[in-house]
């Protein structure tokens, strides 16, 4: 009895010990962010460019990137070994942050919902945080800036921005598939998608606010819904950010097709070499390997002895 009361003592006073170190060192940001490496690191060991080229033979994978400053795959989802093997469409409706790109395909304007001109509060200090949502100055302290850091969300100026739907773009070049759709837009994620139409991309990876930094944005588990009702299962996350609210402020969310559902094998099954080549590209090897034996997914012969190293 007195060593149980003893042990429960000394683990009163040593585990509050052990959380102020981890909270002043941010171990536990640490070591999810040094995974994170370790994983990005790993997918640019592997070389999977003869695998692709058979697979795709000329074609190339169509990709949008929604919210394009810095380029195609500038967040290097995919190593950029892997660039080539895409046609890129680009859209950023703020005007010079596309000055020095050559993509085929350049929309500068903004995607919603609908047609017609939306209101885009620019920030010129963080151009990256310009959005069609009002920033929440109430939420930066939550969120851990500081008060001398506040200017940084200042609205420069607000410009009507026209708006076109996905869709409707991706019409309008001709383009009848979408293999890659990456949205980062500050929260007008679930209004951009909800103009998708008929398209289904094999890949989407989505920047979604957990904890919203702007006026009125939708609740981030809205997209999720949107997107499991189109066929889509979330495959993997990296979270951004953290505040006193203990999650993350952001997510980059990444969605795959839903292979137990009729509707996601439909969306594979459509374009498989394409689905194979970004899944490898990506990094998702043995997901890729698990959703072949599920339902019996062609060219395995390509990647079926193909091991993750890192994350078997």
């Amino acid at each position: 009895m007195f060593v149980k009361k003893l042990r429960k003592s000394i683990t009163k006073l040593i585990l509050p010990f052990i959380h102020t170190i981890f909270k002043l060192l941010k171990a536990n940001t640490r070591a999810v962010n040094f995974l994170n490496e370790k994983k990005n690191i790993a997918n640019y060991v592997y070389n999977f460019q003869i695998i692709i080229e058979k697979l795709l033979k000329n074609k190339k994978l169509i990709g949008m990137d929604v919210g394009a400053q810095g380029g195609f795959n500038s967040d290097k989802f995919f190593p950029e070994k892997y660039n080539k093997y895409f046609e890129s469409i680009l859209v950023e409706p703020l005007k010079d942050s596309l000055k020095q790109e050559k993509s085929k395909y350049i929309i500068k304007k903004g995607l919603w919902s609908s047609k017609g001109p939306r209101k885009l509060y620019v920030l010129n200090k963080r151009p990256g945080s310009s959005s069609m949502f009002e920033p929440n100055r109430k939420s930066l302290e939550i969120y851990g800036f500081k008060e001398k850091d506040f200017h940084l969300f200042d609205i420069t100026k607000t410009e009507m921005v026209e708006c076109d739907t996905l869709s409707s773009s991706l019409n309008s070049i001709n383009l009848t598939n979408l293999d890659y759709l990456k949205i980062d837009t500050q929260g007008a994620e679930l209004e951009i998608l909800k103009g998708i139409g008929d398209y289904r991309p094999l890949i989407i990876k989505c920047e979604v606010q957990v904890f919203p930094m702007y006026k009125n944005v939708p609740n981030w588990t809205e997209v999720t819904n949107f997107l499991y009702k189109l066929g889509y299962i979330v495959s993997d996350w990296k979270k951004i950010g953290s505040h006193f609210t203990r999650t993350p402020v952001e997510m980059d969310i990444i969605f795959v097709p839903n292979f137990l559902s009729d509707l996601g094998k439909k969306i594979i099954f459509n374009r498989e070499k394409e689905f194979i080549s970004l899944m490898l590209a990506s990094g998702q090897i043995e997901l890729l390997k698990k959703i072949s034996k599920i339902i019996d997914l062609g060219h395995s012969e390509f990647y079926e002895k193909t091991e993750d190293k890192y994350f078997n």
